[in-house]
């Protein structure tokens, strides 16, 4: 094969000026989880493929459609994994998490995978900032995880927001109404979309996302759920929404909203942005308090969100970051000064300076452009006759011993 190799489609190089912006938005994740009790965890990249057909559900499209499942070479089945949250439940009974107080709040920031249609904000590889709470079936979590969110994507400068809020009530609960939508989507099949009419059996609440006009028209008149919540599952939900309010986080509850995997429980909810056209998701949670158990764990409630770092840039403002600031930029004049040169910047380092050296053999002229364009605050330049130490704040110059270089750029900053 001959040619030009690019990147697989779907995929995507992360480049300085987008890495930056990203480290940005880590350090917010980091300030804001962390100081509300979050500690930071990372699941491996790819999983037994069980882990996922069971947790996240056999009838959802992630485990028909879109996971990246292959042989690891000794005739076992591991996926890349497609969500975050059924890897840190696995974790927290692995590790023994759930004998910790609880609950336990872990939050992480990592690559996942799946088989989609590349677009704008949607990948093959794509990144999310996620929080998990688990042990405690309080509403308190579900609205301190929503608060979370929203504080985070408004410190993120996320436009056009969005909060869509709903119950599914417990998975008993849903049962009986999953009868009841199978009993009507079917006395309406001929009108219904392939996909939906396919699904029936399996995930009939997948059909309040179609796009097809004809389905829409049928789910118009369509049973809720919202409508048939027991009297806990309609407290909770009332209490959540309590809450919510007396912090003043806006809210629309959404009686149709359904989530793409089938562990969800109680709270639901998804943060959309109008700046990103038909793709509006930018992030989106839960409740989960059956899938520690149905992953072989003691029965743990849970609680939960990811926020797709895509979408994040995609509807928020250009991050202006600056790079690190440049202490020191070392130039020489030829080549038989280069060693006395690194050794300068070596020593600057050491001191906990940043320092840069020439290394593309420019005049001196173009090693002083070079510095400008960093915002170098210093510069020494080596040559066969000594030291030049030049203040480019100041404009002011100085001769010295190479050695003696650092010592008084500390000297005058005040740091020795």
């Amino acid at each position: 094969m001959s040619g030009r190799i690019q990147a697989p489609r779907g995929t995507y190089d992360v480049l300085p000026d987008a890495a930056d912006a990203r480290a940005a938005l880590e350090a917010t994740a980091r300030r804001v989880l962390e100081g509300s009790g979050y500690r930071r965890i990372e699941s491996p990249t790819f999983e037994h493929t069980e882990l996922f057909s069971r947790g996240v559900g056999e009838s959802t499209d992630i485990v028909q459609k879109e996971m990246y499942t292959f042989d690891d070479g000794g005739e076992r089945s591991v996926t890349l994994r497609p969500e975050g949250t059924a890897p840190i439940c696995r974790a927290y009974f692995e590790h023994g998490m759930h004998k910790l107080p609880q609950p336990v709040k872990l939050w992480y920031l990592s690559s996942f995978f799946r088989k989609e249609k590349p677009q704008a904000g949607r990948h093959r590889q794509f990144w999310q900032i996620g929080a998990e709470a688990l042990g405690c079936d309080d509403p308190a979590v579900d609205a301190e995880t929503i608060l979370l969110l929203a504080t985070l994507l408004e410190q993120f400068e996320v436009g056009g927001l969005r909060l869509r809020l709903g119950s599914l009530g417990t998975l008993a609960a849903r049962t009986a109404y999953r009868e009841e939508l199978q009993a009507y989507l079917r006395e309406h099949a001929a009108e219904l979309s392939d996909e939906v009419r396919a699904r029936i059996d399996l995930n009939p609440l997948r059909a309040f996302d179609s796009d097809h006009e004809a389905t829409q028209t049928v789910m118009r008149g369509a049973p809720l759920l919202l409508d048939r919540l027991d009297a806990d599952d309609a407290e909770h939900f009332a209490a959540v929404r309590d809450l919510l309010d007396a912090a003043s986080v806006p809210y629309e509850v959404d009686p149709t909203l359904v989530r793409g995997m089938d562990y969800y429980t109680r709270t639901v909810f998804e943060f959309t942005s109008d700046r990103l056209g038909a793709q509006s998701g930018v992030a989106g949670g839960g409740r989960y308090d059956g899938l520690v158990e149905q992953l072989g764990g003691p029965p743990t409630p849970g609680c939960g969100w990811a926020a797709g770092i895509e979408r994040i840039l995609l509807a928020g403002p250009e991050l202006p970051v600056a790079p690190p600031p440049v202490d020191l930029y070392v130039a020489f004049d030829a080549p038989a000064q280069r060693t006395a040169a690194f050794a300068v910047a070596a020593e600057a380092r050491d001191a906990r300076l940043n320092a840069q050296m020439e290394l593309a053999g420019r005049s001196r002229k173009g090693q002083l452009k070079q510095a400008d364009r960093l915002g170098a605050r210093y510069v020494a330049i080596v040559s066969d006759t000594g030291t030049v130490l030049k203040d480019m704040q100041a404009g002011e110059q100085q001769d010295l011993d190479a050695g003696a270089v650092v010592t008084r750029i500390l000297r005058e900053r005040g740091m020795r």
